[in-house]
């Protein structure tokens, strides 16, 4: 025979399960984690390659929303409802690995079947309703990171391409120079000297197409495809110099130190060019300086120049792409800032910019000295870097 008390205890216990189930589906979650990221290793063509916290990415938050979603009472529908969680899962999926649409949808179904197999094993029964959030949670999972993965992709390509073509303008200017200058007299050394240059700027020319070509059909995402060879940077970046002394008499001064060190020739190269035509380009005349130097592991290159500062308004948006400030009388930031962002955050490191009328402008170009930690684990480098 029950008591009153037992009976009204009876009442409370029931009252609060639903909420001590929702608690139990929210300490699921290492568990399911863990066997989703041993499923994923085993089974999705490229996740053995990834580090752990590029592997997990957006998954805990995911998770977190779905457990909202079994809750009664939460306002959530599902796991993707107020949230661009998914989008996120997606736009780095691109970013960062060489997944294919085909694998972010696999790790979407893997995490179901873990997310199932991990309740059954904490004695957990998913009803029928359950069942519809978490499918509609899978479904629009899906939908929304496919869809910001192809638009990375998308956008990706027409990055390179644009970013290519524009770029292609720094050895043809070195080229129409020689050549005018080739119809000047000139000493018989300088006349093969400028032969040299003219064919040493037709072959990178030609490289380019070859890259604009391939990476039209590159599957990487966001990244560039990087070739990564060791290399003392000091050099390349007086290399970078002398073309803009070549054409504007001792207007780049280069100091600091050699670093030898693991990156992407050809794509450092690009990006130096970018920096020190936009110094050209803003510079109000003024000599442009460029400081290399290594600390603490890490290469920073700094270009600086003492023209006018950067608006803070505007400061916030260079490296946006295609971005052009209308009251500028030169030709917008709308590409070459963008692309040297690129090369820096794809060999693991970043661009920053430091501007005041008081000191001029600097951008500071800061990678790892050693980038095969943070290049290789996306995949294997292309040679067409």
């Amino acid at each position: 025979m029950n008591i009153a008390t037992d009976q009204h205890t009876g009442r409370q216990a029931s009252k609060r399960h639903p909420l001590q189930r929702a608690q139990r589906i929210f300490a699921m979650r290492d568990a399911v984690l863990t066997a989703w990221e041993q499923r994923v290793r085993a089974s999705v063509r490229g996740a053995d390659q990834l580090l752990t916290p590029i592997l997990i990415n957006t998954l805990p938050a995911f998770f977190d929303n779905l457990a909202e979603a079994l809750t009664p009472g939460h306002p959530r529908e599902n796991a993707a409802s107020n949230s661009n969680v998914p989008a996120v899962h997606g736009n780095e999926r691109a970013r960062m690995t060489n997944y294919g649409p085909e694998q972010v949808i696999q790790e979407y179904q893997i995490f179901r079947d873990c997310f199932a197999a991990v309740a059954h094993e904490s004695g957990i029964t998913l009803r029928s309703k359950d069942w519809q959030v978490i499918n509609e949670s899978i479904d629009s999972g899906i939908r929304e990171s496919i869809r910001e993965f192809t638009s990375m992709h998308e956008g990706f390509r027409r990055r390179i391409a644009a970013g290519l073509s524009h770029d292609m303008r720094n050895p043809l200017a070195v080229i129409s120079t020689s050549a005018q200058l080739l119809l000047r007299p000139a000493e018989p050394e300088r006349v093969v000297a400028l032969a040299h240059k003219i064919a040493e700027h037709s072959k990178r020319l030609d490289s380019m197409i070859e890259e604009l070509l391939d990476s039209l059909s590159y599957h990487q995402g966001q990244r560039l495809p990087l070739a990564l060879s060791q290399f003392d940077v000091l050099p390349l970046v007086q290399a970078v110099a002398g073309q803009v002394n070549l054409q504007r008499p001792d207007k780049c001064h280069v100091q600091g130190q050699s670093v030898t060190g693991w990156w992407c020739e050809n794509s450092l190269r690009r990006a130096l060019e970018n920096l020190l035509g936009n110094a050209l380009k803003y510079g109000d005349d003024a000599p442009i300086g460029v400081h290399v130097e290594a600390t603490h592991e890490r290469l920073i290159i700094t270009v600086h120049n003492s023209g006018h500062a950067i608006a803070p308004e505007q400061a916030e948006r260079i490296f946006d792409y295609l971005r052009r400030e209308n009251d500028n009388p030169a030709p917008g930031w709308g590409i070459g800032l963008p692309f040297v962002q690129n090369v820096a955050e794809s060999h693991g490191g970043s661009i920053a910019v430091d501007s005041a009328p008081e000191t001029g402008t600097s951008f500071i170009f800061d990678v790892p000295v050693d980038c095969r930690p943070f290049v290789e684990p996306t995949g294997v480098p292309n040679n067409d870097c």
